[in-house]
């Protein structure tokens, strides 16, 4: 950074998202650029971009950066992630005036006290909102399954760009009918062929047994997947999807939604930057009370704390420390059939972890990483993150993290998802395949009662 201090020059900031930079943005900087000396852009980042509510799905913040530092204009780059931060910029880089687009006239006022505040006019006519609509093709995807979690999919979805919810699937017209009519969709119960003619993409919020072959069958006629917890309860299941959307270039995605979420995202960084030293042990706690009737309590449809819960918690637990552990056990309390309770763990090399599970039993609900210099302490419930503390024997040294989660978390997922079609990427570093297959197979491990004791 040049001391413009000792120069005397007179020095500007802005900001933006800059996602399909146009030529309205260009003339911003450049007139941004002529009321000063040194001009200073700061680039929103996606985590808080999120946390505004805005799911783009087309440029990263690196993209976004460097095409802005090629416009020429900015003498300095630097990225917005917080609430606040404007008024630290302005006094960290002694800052003369704040330059923003004349839409925003009224919004900054009170940055007066800090800078002179100086709106710009806009270009008429174009838009990054315009550019996306016109430039972004509309992937219309068709809900398979009409219970809880599918009612959330439909408004997350919403906030999402590059999505359009536009039918549901149920063998039971009925049900069908109902969620189509409540959501304004085109409603399907017979054919399943007939469905997926009229989509581009499904997500598969169906009972836990008919996940694979309700994803075999969208994937067999050309059409991306996203498919909830739990993927499959199989292994070889799980490998043989992965195989077959690889193969034909198709995006196939598990619909883990804790693990798309900017704070977990985050945790993960942090755990494997070394900040709590060698990770030697892992606890994660997930329950949910569950009362007759419920698709939960009945073996028959797959239910039981291991199938309905383990997902997550072992999503966490191999993000954290791989797949490769050297030993697992179960330990169940069983009523009718199904375990409303389970505990189970997963021994490594150089560390240990365990799950605990609960549908009639109540537990913490929290996710606790222990390593050689300090812990990280996410509290319950931690499946729904945007608070962890990173905790260290030395209590200053301390740090809070807070993160947005917004409405039912699904919209993360859901932007994975569409990115993942509309950049032609078919892995995703958050959730990879081989991590998605490892959780089957240890609940297939599970469900076949090996290393297993009843409580």
């Amino acid at each position: 950074m040049l001391d413009t201090a000792s120069y005397g020059m007179k020095k500007v900031i802005t900001y933006g998202t800059y996602d399909l930079l146009h030529q309205g943005h260009i003339n911003l900087l450049r007139r941004a650029k002529e009321l000063g000396d040194y001009l200073i852009v700061g680039v929103t980042s996606d985590s808080f971009d999120k946390g505004r509510g805005k799911l783009n799905v087309r440029n990263n913040v690196l993209e976004r950066v460097e095409a802005v530092r090629k416009t020429g204009y900015a003498d300095e780059i630097i990225i917005e992630d917080y609430f606040g931060q404007k008024i630290d910029d302005i006094q960290k880089y002694d800052v003369d005036i704040f330059a923003i687009g004349s839409d925003w006239v009224g919004k900054f006022d009170y940055l007066n006290e800090y800078c002179k505040v100086v709106y710009l006019p806009r270009t008429e006519g174009i838009s990054s909102t315009q550019l996306r609509a016109e430039s972004q093709d509309v992937f219309r995807v068709g809900v398979v399954g009409s219970g809880r979690i599918a009612h959330r999919f439909v408004p997350e979805s919403k906030v999402v760009n590059g999505v359009e919810v536009t039918a549901v699937y149920n063998p039971e017209k009925e049900r069908a009918d109902a969620f189509a009519k409540f959501h304004k969709l085109d409603s399907y119960s017979g054919e399943y062929k007939e469905f997926l003619d009229m989509v581009d993409a499904v997500y598969i919020a169906s009972p836990h047994l008919t996940h694979y072959q309700y994803a075999k069958d969208a994937l067999f006629a050309g059409k991306h997947v996203l498919c909830e917890i739990p993927f499959t309860l199989s292994g070889a299941q799980a490998k043989e999807l992965y195989d077959y959307a690889e193969a034909h270039n198709l995006v196939l995605l598990e619909a883990s939604k804790t693990a798309y979420c900017p704070a977990f995202t985050h945790i993960v960084t942090l755990v494997k930057s070394g900040i709590i030293g060698d990770v030697v042990d892992v606890k994660a706690s997930l329950s949910k009370m569950v009362s007759f009737p419920s698709r939960e309590l009945e073996a028959a449809q797959a239910g039981g704390a291991m199938n309905e819960h383990a997902p997550l918690t072992l999503m966490a637990i191999i993000k954290l420390l791989g797949k490769d552990y050297t030993y697992i056990d179960f330990h169940s309390k069983v009523e009718n059939g199904v375990d409303i309770y389970t505990k189970a763990v997963i021994n490594y090399p150089h560390a240990t972890s365990s799950i605990t599970l609960g549908i009639g039993v109540k537990t913490e609900g929290n996710l606790v990483i222990s390593g050689t210099k300090g812990y990280i302490y996410v509290p319950a419930p931690w499946w729904l993150t945007d608070f962890f503390e990173v905790r260290y024997e030395d209590q200053t040294k301390n740090k809070k993290f807070f993160y947005s989660y917004d409405g039912e978390g699904l919209r993360y997922e859901i932007q994975e998802f569409i990115s993942m079609i509309v950049n032609n990427r078919r892995s995703c570093y958050k959730l990879r395949r081989r991590e998605s297959i490892a959780i089957a197979e240890i609940i297939e491990k599970y469900n076949k009662k090996e290393n297993y004791t009843e409580l």
